[in-house]
């Protein structure tokens, strides 16, 4: 049995500032290019690790445009939602949004929470579980990453949206690390969430496989200097083979992202950590909001550019909710 595994794909409308292309194009033609790999490998299965779409509302027409292409696999569709995907990082909303259609109009199927699917063919008998991002799946959800594999299955495939990495990140910025994890009770363990990605790991005799985001959206050195790719998973009552390919319509980094544009991603980095100090310092909670980013940046030293891209921020949400 064959399956094809990618992730955040962030389907939007508009261009990330970072990108020099035309982003909607070049993710169109990522997914042709999906489509020939499905087609020469003989794929049985397609899987996507969340964040298909950029935003849970994205534009009807622009939904059209890939739900034809999706069709075109010709093979059954199984994802989870990723935090892009749904209102307020609440799973529960996945049912007002586009890629909620989707799976109404039957084009993916959508994988809930201790929902999983069994897939057989080929005298196989594979179990497909899925956890959606929920906000604060990294700290006080971790739980999740525990879903039981089934007795009478050959093998068990986990996907999970959520900060998982191979190596430590930022303490201030909530992860969970392949060996916190690495007795989860499945053979597969396929994450998005992470866009550089880490490959391929086998860690306790398990396979955790992020191959990053299939659309660089920041113009970050790791993002600059990776090739998007896809998996490719062969499951036999023998063994399981892997094999990562490199998009050929991805360019290199220099030709389609902008180095110029690095404080998108130095801005989104900081409003996580200014979050994440926020619900640390109960202190702060009869401040000014605007007050209070101005004290955690002073606290922590962060550079003036920083907090002047966060109350920016702030700004525009304000003036987006007035």
């Amino acid at each position: 049995m064959k399956f094809l595994f990618f992730t955040d794909t962030h389907i939007r409308a508009t261009n990330p500032v970072s990108r020099l292309d035309n982003y909607l194009e070049t993710t169109k033609n990522k997914f042709l290019e999906v489509k020939d790999i499905i087609e020469s490998n003989n794929i049985d299965f397609v899987l996507h690790g969340g964040d298909f779409f950029d935003r849970p509302d994205v534009p009807v027409k622009i939904v059209g445009e890939f739900a034809n292409i999706l069709k075109s696999f010709n093979v059954p569709i199984y994802m989870i939602s990723g935090n892009h995907d749904i209102f307020g990082h609440n799973p529960i909303t996945i049912e007002r949004s586009m890629l909620g259609l989707l799976d109404t109009l039957g084009i993916v199927n959508i994988i809930e929470k201790d929902k999983p699917i069994i897939l057989e063919r080929n005298n196989l008998k594979i179990q497909i579980s899925g956890c959606p991002y929920v906000y604060d799946i990294d700290s006080e959800y971790k739980n999740y990453y525990f879903p039981e594999k089934l007795n009478d299955v050959d093998y068990h495939i986990f996907m999970i949206h959520s900060f998982l990495l191979d190596k430590p990140f930022l303490d201030t910025i909530s992860h969970t690390l392949i060996d916190e994890v690495s007795d989860v009770d499945a053979d597969i363990i396929l994450s998005g969430h992470y866009h550089t990605g880490f490959g391929v790991k086998k860690v306790n005799n398990k396979y955790f496989i992020n191959p990053g985001s299939l659309l660089r959206t920041n113009s970050s050195k790791p993002e600059r200097a990776r090739i998007p790719e896809v998996i490719i998973l062969d499951l036999s009552k023998k063994n399981i083979l892997i094999e990562e390919i490199k998009l050929k319509t991805a360019k290199p980094g220099e030709e389609v992202l902008d180095i110029n544009s690095n404080i998108e991603k130095i801005g989104s980095e900081a409003l996580e950590e200014f979050k994440l100090l926020v619900r640390q310092n109960a202190v702060l909670e009869n401040y000014n909001v605007y007050e209070i980013l101005k004290e955690i940046s002073n606290k922590n030293n962060f550079p003036t550019s920083i907090l002047e891209e966060a109350l920016k921020r702030l700004e525009e949400v304000e003036g987006n909710v007035n």
